[in-house]
C-alpha cells in the first residue's frame, strides 16, 4: 500500500523525536566540565588547519588565546596575519627557525625547542588564557629535542581549567594517552604527488 506524503512526514517527526529523545539523554549525562589536551595527529594534511579552526571559536567568543609555533617560524603564514589582528586577545610566539631540512644544524634546533618551550609553560600558567595552541609540538619531541617527560609533566601542571591543543604528526603514544581528544588525519589524496606546489591560503 502506497504512503501518502502526510504520512511519510508523520513517520519522520515521529522517527526524529525518538532520536531527539536518545540525544537528549546523551547530552543531559555530560556534566563535567574541564580543561581539554587535544592532539591533532596522522600524515594527513590539516592537523594545524584544525587547530586554527578552534584559535577562531576562541577569538569568536571574546576569549584569550596563546599559540606557541616550534618550527614554521620562517614561513609568512595567513594564521600569523590574522592573529596578529587581535593583539588584545592573543599572544603569539613564533620561535621556530624552520624546518630542520632548511636549518641543517642540530644544535641550533633543539635551542630553539627549549625556548620555545620555556614560553609555552608560561602560558600554561597564565591565568588569562582560555586555549594554548602548540603548534607542530609533535615534530620535535619526535626527534627528541625536548624530553617528553618534561613535556608531558608541565602539560599535566597546566590550570585544570585551561585548553590546549598540540599539532603535529607522529604523537608519542605517552601523549596519545595523556590526551583527552586525539584526531588523526589520514593522508587519502594530496595535490603534491601531482606537482601542485604550496600556495598561500592553503598551505601557509
Amino acid at each position: 500500500m502506497a504512503t501518502t506524503e502526510a504520512e511519510g512526514n508523520q513517520a519522520h517527526r515521529e522517527k526524529m523525536a525518538r532520536v531527539k529523545a536518545v540525544k537528549d539523554r546523551i547530552y543531559a549525562s555530560k556534566t563535567i566540565e574541564k580543561g581539554l589536551l587535544i592532539v591533532h595527529t596522522g600524515t594527513g594534511k590539516g592537523k594545524s588547519t584544525a587547530a586554527w579552526g578552534l584559535a577562531m571559536r576562541c577569538l569568536g567568543h571574546g576569549l584569550k588565546l596563546g599559540v606557541v609555533q616550534f618550527v614554521k617560524g620562517r614561513r609568512d603564514t595567513g594564521e600569523r596575519h590574522l592573529l596578529e589582528r587581535f593583539p588584545e586577545q592573543v599572544s603569539l610566539k613564533v620561535m621556530g627557525e624552520g624546518f630542520t631540512w632548511e636549518t641543517q644544524d642540530r644544535e641550533r634546533d633543539i635551542a630553539a625547542a627549549r625556548a620555545a618551550w620555556e614560553a609555552a609553560k608560561a602560558m600554561l600558567q597564565d591565568p588569562e588564557l582560555h586555549m594554548v595552541i602548540l603548534d607542530e609540538l609533535n615534530i620535535v619531541l619526535r626527534k627528541d629535542y625536548l624530553p617528553l617527560e618534561d613535556v608531558l609533566a608541565g602539560l599535566r601542571a597546566r590550570r585544570p581549567d585551561l585548553h590546549v591543543v598540540v599539532t603535529g604528526r607522529n604523537a608519542k603514544p605517552e601523549l596519545i594517552e595523556a590526551a583527552d581528544l586525539v584526531t588523526e588525519m589520514t593522508l587519502v589524496k594530496h595535490h603534491f604527488a601531482a606537482g601542485v606546489k604550496a600556495q598561500e591560503g592553503i598551505e601557509f
